[in-house]
């Protein structure tokens, strides 16, 4: 093992399969993260459906919403402690089937008036369901990227996938504000809340169908083949103090995803229409033109950082946005369209450096041996830290202090955490990954 360490093997890929593995990667990814877009934009009627008494429907719905992060650390360790055993390309295909089936299936629940408190109990549980497979899709889909990747060009292929996982946020949103227009308020709570979620059906299916057809990677094929996949992939991870590290590196970089993903996207229709008043048509409006900004924005800083590294790009991103963050929600509050687009697009722009940096950072931080299980657990405890209750926090504490700015703080404080962890990372973006 020392020696293939010391000596990690170039990928050398050809355009055609990495072009397929790409495609696999962001199939998979955009299926896994459409029900955000849906749960973001829906909250209030999902908070009529699930919650009709309750004068704090949307936090409850939120609440729901927080509570499947915490199952995700367990889906990375399951997951990813299959997948450095087994292969990444069986688990991602297991996880795309769990997720669209529990998207689906919240689709199908009966009403809080058909069956009282077990209709939100049965929302939960699917949500449960979902964080459990989201846990083991982020590391999985990544780390299957990468692997892939051409040498000097792992930040872009990696980027790719997180285009897709906004794309999904857009599709989501864009799917639900349509029927909410074009249905009414009345008929979307009677039962056109129910179309978004069912249409994970033939999303999942296509998801299945691809990534049932492309192979493993070279890295872990390669780690097979020479008998060097790790038993117990996680015990060795906790076992190695620079794994620990690493691990702990892992939890504390992605901060920002907090602040960027979790609010400015996923929580924005609903902060804008609860709490600056904007109709649900200009919410969107807003919120579309920021995931058009940030899709556009991705793959330059994910090329960015094959060129000049990854810590230069993530650095710049959080300083950046411990900036801009305060005056552009300022901008969006004046309830101005124009304003609130352009505060919301810089923002984005600037949240490219992080989202679309971040991932393929954490993937360099372990050999392919404990790649997925070590990535995994690190990753989705911060995202159950720090990102799913985010929008729990804010609606929370907007409520308790009547400061609609909330947001704009925890962007700065979020940035700050992110800035001072990517200072202790060693940065490998221009050598091979390691595969023990």
């Amino acid at each position: 093992m020392a020696t293939v360490a010391a000596q990690p093997t170039p990928n050398t890929v050809d355009p055609r399969t990495a072009r397929k593995v790409t495609l696999a990667g962001c199939v998979g990814i955009f299926a896994e993260l459409y029900d955000n877009g849906i749960f973001g934009f829906m909250a209030g009627t999902l908070g009529a459906v699930f919650f009709p008494d309750s004068a704090n429907a949307v936090q409850l719905v939120f609440l729901g919403y927080a509570v499947s992060f915490f199952f995700r650390p367990l889906g990375g360790v399951i997951c990813g402690n299959l997948g450095d055993r087994i292969g990444r390309q069986r688990m991602l295909v297991f996880v795309i089937m769990l997720i669209s089936a529990a998207t689906a299936a919240i689709g199908l629940l009966p009403t809080y008036a058909a069956i009282g408190i077990a209709a939100p109990a049965l929302l939960i549980l699917l949500r449960v369901a979902q964080g459990f497979s989201v846990g083991g899709e982020a590391s999985g889909a990544m780390s299957f990227l990468a692997e892939h990747a051409p040498e000097g060009r792992r930040g872009l292929y990696t980027s790719y996938a997180q285009i897709a996982s906004f794309l999904s946020l857009l599709t989501g949103t864009l799917i639900a504000a349509a029927l909410t227009s074009g249905l009414g308020a009345d008929r979307m709570e009677s039962w056109g809340w129910r179309i978004p979620f069912l249409l994970a059906i033939p999303l999942g299916v296509t998801g299945i169908h691809i990534r049932k057809r492309i192979s493993d990677t070279p890295n872990f094929t390669r780690l097979q083949e020479s008998g060097g996949l790790a038993r117990n992939p996680l015990k060795e991870a906790f076992s190695s103090a620079e794994h620990r590290r690493a691990m702990l590196l892992a939890l504390f970089i992605p901060l920002m995803n907090g602040s960027g993903y979790y609010v400015l996207f996923s929580y924005m229709p609903t902060f804008m229409s609860s709490e600056l008043h904007f109709s649900k048509v200009q919410g969107l409006l807003v919120t579309a033109s920021s995931l058009v900004a940030i899709s556009i924005a991705i793959p330059y800083m994910g090329r960015l950082s094959d060129r000049v590294g990854r810590k230069k790009v993530l650095a710049g991103a959080a300083i950046a946005m411990a900036v801009v963050a305060i005056p552009c929600y300022l901008l969006i509050g004046t309830g101005n369209v124009p304003l609130a687009v352009l505060g919301a697009c810089v923002m984005a722009v600037v949240f490219a450096g992080h989202t679309g940096v971040i991932h393929i950072l954490l993937v360099e931080l372990f050999p392919t041996r404990v790649r997925y299980s070590a990535y995994g657990l690190g990753y989705n405890i911060s995202s159950a830290l720090f990102g799913g209750t985010a929008p729990l926090l804010m609606t929370w504490l907007i409520a308790e202090t009547g400061d609609v700015n909330m947001p704009a703080f925890y962007a700065v404080v979020t940035a700050l955490g992110t800035l001072v962890a990517v200072s202790r990372v060693q940065d490998r973006a221009h050598q091979p990954l390691r595969d023990a």
